[in-house]
């Protein structure tokens, strides 16, 4: 067995739990972020600016996490988390006072826990075998599926109760947020030990890949898909609430959707680690392409049919996240890891914040339809992309 065995298992432990209470906190931004500032902005054009707020603050974590991590280690996550929980009370807080430049300000703030969901992936790549790093993204990635499947039924009931004390209903579900995101910190806080990138300098090797260019590969993956994934994850509950739905169709479809991109990782991972992240990525473009065209089709009543289509959503972007994030892992330096992922991850984040801002405009001069097929056939272009990068 190997020495570092026994330490992996432990920090990969640790970290799903955490991963478990930050899916819920995830949950509350996806499903009702767009839907509160719909409400508060009184137009649908407008929507895509919850999004973008909360993206932008992801990419100015991302930075910050990186840095942090690069210095101090992985317990830099846990201050990302604390912060998303600050975040979270400031959109409640907004919403109780009614005021949408402070919900875009709190949304901002509450972005820094979404960046750092993504971020602790790594973490669990960091003493993981060279042959095996994709697998030990996946499992960190997985846990996020349980909060993910289980928040918008938390997050109903959290609305029910906070209703009562006079917080606005689709405000509620960031009250649990806040305190699945503290939550998650104080884990961290408390029992990742001994710290996995610390550690990496002295146990983990790293297989010989190009860096520059494996750096533009992983980057360019991971940034497309999200883009993809963001605008038309963000409008689909939009869509689904104009066409006489209620928040349970919404959360359903959302919970779905989140479930896909979440629960094929382990098996997402073992592709990665069995024939290499190209072939993983042109797949990526293809069942992107698939959720838009099915997207597009559905017929406004068919909520079935919606969940279908934001779940090949889901695992297309999953393929993406897997399979980038192991070109990452494997091209960074160990001596500057962290501070090399965020900095990837800036990009993943700008690229969200620009679907997601475009889309309620794509929506509004065009349709939703318009939005999925066209954002479908933008994923294609990691198709080519993947092709190309022979050395992977």
């Amino acid at each position: 067995m190997s020495v570092q065995a026994p330490t992996q298992r432990r920090i990969l432990t640790v970290l799903v739990a955490a991963q478990v209470l930050s899916g819920v906190g995830l949950t509350a931004g996806v499903a009702y972020g767009g839907l509160l500032t719909q409400d508060m902005l009184g137009t649908t054009s407008l929507v895509g600016l919850s999004s973008a707020a909360s993206t932008a603050g992801a990419a100015l974590a991302a930075v910050a996490i990186g840095r942090i991590s690069q210095a101090h280690g992985r317990p830099g996550l846990a201050a990302g988390y604390l912060t998303g929980a600050v975040g979270s009370l400031g959109v409640v807080a907004a919403a109780v006072v009614d005021s949408a430049a402070m919900l875009l300000l709190a949304l901002f703030v509450y972005g820094v826990g979404m960046a750092t969901n993504l971020q602790a992936r790594y973490a669990g790549a960091d003493q993981a075998a060279p042959t095996r790093r994709a697998r030990a993204v996946s499992t960190a990635l997985v846990a996020t599926t349980v909060g993910g499947m289980v928040g918008p039924n938390l997050a109903t009931l959290t609305s029910e109760l906070t209703d009562r004390l006079g917080i606005p209903y689709l405000a509620g579900p960031f009250v649990l947020a806040s305190i699945a995101y503290a939550t998650a910190a104080l884990i961290l806080i408390i029992w990742l030990r001994p710290d996995p990138l610390l550690l990496a300098s002295h146990t983990t090797p790293s297989r010989p890949t190009p860096e520059g260019q494996g750096l533009l590969f992983g980057a360019s993956i991971m940034a497309l898909t999200q883009l993809v994934m963001v605008a038309v994850m963000t409008m689909t509950p939009v869509h689904i609430h104009n066409h006489g739905h209620g928040t349970a169709a919404s959360g359903f479809v959302i919970a779905v959707h989140i479930g896909a991109m979440y629960l094929p990782s382990p098996l997402t991972g073992w592709l990665v680690d069995r024939y290499g992240p190209r072939k993983i990525a042109a797949a990526s473009g293809l069942t992107l392409l698939a959720a838009g065209i099915v997207a597009a089709s559905v017929p406004d009543d068919a909520i079935l049919q919606f969940a279908v289509a934001l779940a090949l959503l889901g695992i297309g972007w999953n393929f993406g996240l897997v399979s980038g994030t192991a070109v990452i892992a494997d091209a960074a330096p160990t001596s500057t890891r962290a501070k090399v992922q965020g900095t990837v991850d800036v990009s993943v984040a700008i690229a969200a914040a620009t679907g997601g801002m475009a889309s309620g405009l794509v929506v509004t001069a065009a349709s939703y339809p318009f939005l999925a097929l066209s954002s479908g056939i933008l994923a294609i272009a990691i198709v080519p992309a993947a092709i190309h990068s022979r050395t992977f």
